[in-house]
């Protein structure tokens, strides 16, 4: 009867931290991060952690490479989902 200023439903389900998991199949680092920070902390953090350059890895979401500019919001991202983390390739062939 009496607004108490509770949450909307919506925004219940959705707290405003996620915790996101970060791994290079070696390593797996753990990121707790607001909705709308743009995902180029938690990138520079991991490479900073693991002494990789970030201009020597991609960062991939469901496949798709995450900018520095994206955040999760941006890319629908729930709790507990996880950035893949791989060498990026230079050169080519033959």
């Amino acid at each position: 009867m009496s607004d108490n200023g509770s949450p909307k439903p919506d925004q219940a389900q959705q707290s405003e931290h996620l915790n996101i998991k970060v791994t290079d199949n070696n390593n797996e680092v753990f990121f707790k991060i607001k909705r709308t920070t743009a995902l180029k902390k938690l990138m520079d953090a991991f490479c900073e952690r693991q002494g990789k350059s970030p201009q020597s890895v991609r960062f991939l979401f469901d496949g798709q490479r995450v900018n520095a500019s994206d955040n999760p919001e941006i890319l629908e991202m729930q709790d507990g989902d996880t950035l893949e983390v791989h060498q990026e390739q230079i050169g080519g062939g033959c």
